[in-house]
């Protein structure tokens, strides 16, 4: 190792905010003895120590490199545009958590060969923060005034001052004033007026306001009344809708019933009055073709009436009453019913 090259800035920690840009500086001077090429790298020892030292950006040949690493591609670039007078140096741009590691920059020019080392952290700046109170701001009642960043690396300080009326701060607030709860007890209506919280780091602030109106008890009973019967109407509401929406399914449902019980009529059986009209009126047909000769050869046989039970409508067909029929026929002196 010879120290005919040398890197005169300063190991150092350097400090940032998350989307910032670091520079990492690097200056180093050159001897008469150190003839060959020159060759300038930076190399980033991550701060999770499970990966290897990874090189992001080269120098050589007259030619810079740096798309050796992905995390990093794009974000790192040499300050100077003429390397050999001496500047090594590099900005780091846009940030991340990612980026947080050890950086070191070697300079070598045969014969001559130094590094130095820089840490690099990055910090998140308070952003996000938000002021309420937790519980109810009456008259007698306990409650809490809290303030919380939603994002901000550690450690945070916090700072709480009253903007309006007085701008004095309750005594017994005092020992709280730096903590992210301040606890009220007993309120009082001299509470009352807008605060606002200062949340610091080492990277930034952020800033909420609040405002605290301490009033007088309001009336629970009415409230919880009012909330009862509320749910007593609701309740009504919802039971008629129910009611109603069952009744019209019923009746749906029983108008389809009613509209596919459609029944084809069976037909009655034929009457036997029909028999009997037709029996009785081919009789009269042939007793009235017979002349008063033709009848001595006939058989003077009398007819009697048709039977009852011939002329009785079927059970199925009880509405009209049997018939009943008397023909008379005189042929020589003889009477024929």
């Amino acid at each position: 190792f010879t120290r005919s090259l040398s890197i005169t800035t300063p190991e150092q920690t350097i400090e940032k905010a998350k989307g910032e840009t670091a520079y990492l500086p690097c200056k180093f001077t050159l001897s008469p003895e150190d003839q060959g090429p020159l060759d300038i790298e930076w190399l980033l020892s991550p701060s999770d120590n499970q990966k290897v030292d990874q090189v992001i950006i080269l120098y050589s040949g007259d030619k810079i490199y740096d798309n050796y690493y992905q995390d990093l591609k794009g974000r790192v670039h040499f300050t100077s545009s003429d390397l050999k007078s001496g500047d090594a140096s590099i900005n780091v741009t846009n940030l991340q958590l990612s980026d947080i590691g050890t950086y070191q920059c070697k300079v070598k020019k045969a014969p001559g060969v130094a590094n130095k080392k820089f840490l690099l952290t990055v910090l998140v700046k308070p952003s996000g923060t938000r002021c309420f109170i937790d519980g109810s701001e009456e008259i007698g009642n306990d409650f809490k005034l809290k303030c919380e960043p939603k994002e901000g690396s550690l450690p945070l300080r916090y700072e709480w001052q009253k903007l309006s009326d007085s701008q004095k701060m309750p005594t017994s607030w005092l020992p709280e004033m730096t903590s992210p709860v301040i606890s009220v007890k007993n309120a009082t209506s001299e509470y009352s007026g807008t605060y606002s919280c200062t949340v610091k780091n080492r990277v930034g602030s952020d800033q909420c306001l609040l405002r605290l109106d301490v009033v007088p008890p309001s009336n629970r009973a009415g409230t919880i009344a009012g909330a009862i019967i509320g749910i007593l109407l609701a309740l009504v509401l919802i039971s008629l809708i129910v009611f109603c929406c069952r009744k019209k399914r019923r009746e749906e449902k029983y108008e389809k019933e009613v509209h596919h019980d459609i029944r084809e009529d069976v037909p009655p059986p034929k009457s036997r009055t029909s028999t009997a009209r037709s029996y009785i009126g081919s009789n009269h047909s042939s007793l009235g073709s017979m002349s008063p000769s033709n009848m001595e050869g006939y058989s003077k046989t009398q007819y009697n009436q048709v039977p009852s039970e011939d002329f009785e409508r079927a059970p199925q067909s009880p509405t009209l009453p049997p018939a009943k029929f008397k023909y008379t026929y005189k042929t020589d002196g003889i009477t024929v019913v």
